[in-house]
């Protein structure tokens, strides 16, 4: 099917879209055939067939092309299906909540956090967001900033703290909070725990827990291996989280590199050791990421303004649940 001659206005794109839709379009993908995903949606494959044809034609261009029996997403296609999946997570956050509010809760909040910002901002935010709504169902997740921007485009998350990382899929707002300096951390038993200077070429005699590829930390750590010439050592260790990676090098050799902020307070509690090495390049600066295209619910505002309040100011007293 060719392109209209003129793009549509959003007001006359969103009159020709039905949910039923969308519904059949994310089925079409996750199935691989028109069958499948009529069947699932408990229709026809004719009427499935024209559904389709209804749909490619008031977003003007084709969305599909024919491999073998089955069907796959076109350029076009992969861009509509991002925006679709957006769509259906916040239909099913809305569902969620308007459940909760009819069984008298105030409702639910979800939050994902790089772990850096889990031991001040975070805590702190959260604490004060529930002096407000006491009666809030909060859930957190901590991971890396792409698997939590994922997230947060399909809907399953309503705020991130975490940082921009490659192209961006979908429209966000970003509002930066601080940087973050990276601390290189061992075993308290650790041959190079109690040494008083260590250099780099010390540390490549030990095997290391990193974040996996294409996270913000792996990169500049990456970036520091390159400086100086070196590859990554044998044996590397990939997890994003944090806590494994601490209670790996407790008790092993290995070699990680985690936030400074959270190599601070477990090595003021004995956990860990702090290396006197400092990574030469610091992460970019973490904040908060919203979707542009969804309304924020009350507490997210509420969130978003005690996140980035100046530290030491007294969050509001009065509860709202």
């Amino acid at each position: 099917m060719g392109s209209i001659d003129r793009q549509q206005s959003t007001p006359q794109l969103l009159n020709r879209l039905r949910m039923r839709q969308i519904a059949l379009i994310l089925a079409i993908d996750e199935k691989r055939t028109l069958r499948a995903a009529a069947l699932q949606l408990g229709m026809t494959q004719p009427a499935a067939t024209k559904m389709l044809h209804e749909l490619e034609d008031a977003l003007g261009q084709p969305l599909f092309e024919r491999v073998g029996r089955g069907l796959q997403l076109n350029d076009a296609g992969a861009r509509a299906t991002g925006y679709f999946r957006g769509i259906r997570g916040s239909m099913e956050a809305l569902n969620r909540e308007l459940g909760e509010l009819r069984l008298g809760s105030a409702g639910k909040f979800s939050v994902g956090s790089i772990m850096a910002a889990s031991p001040g901002r975070l805590s702190e935010a959260l604490l004060g967001l529930k002096a407000l709504f006491p009666l809030l169902a909060i859930e957190i997740a901590v991971d890396t900033s792409d698997r939590l921007l994922a997230q947060l485009r399909e809907g399953v998350l309503e705020v991130v703290i975490g940082r921009r990382v490659g192209p961006p899929q979908f429209e966000y707002s970003f509002t930066p909070i601080e940087d973050e300096g990276l601390a290189v951390v061992v075993g308290n038993d650790h041959p190079l725990a109690r040494r008083r200077r260590v250099e780099f070429e010390a540390l490549l005699a030990y095997s290391w827990v990193l974040q996996p590829t294409g996270s913000p930390m792996r990169d500049v750590i990456e970036h520091e291996f390159r400086d100086h010439d070196a590859a990554l050592p044998p044996g590397l260790v990939e997890t994003g989280s944090i806590l494994t990676a601490i209670n790996l090098i407790r008790r092993s050799t290995l070699v990680a590199v985690i936030p400074e902020a959270v190599a601070q307070r477990d090595a003021a509690h004995g956990v860990l050791r702090i290396l006197p090495y400092r990574i030469r390049q610091k992460l970019p600066a973490y904040g908060s990421l919203v979707r542009k295209d969804w309304p924020l619910s009350r507490p997210a505002e509420q969130f978003l303004e005690l996140l980035h309040r100046s530290p030491g100011t007294r969050a509001p007293a009065d509860s709202r649940a």
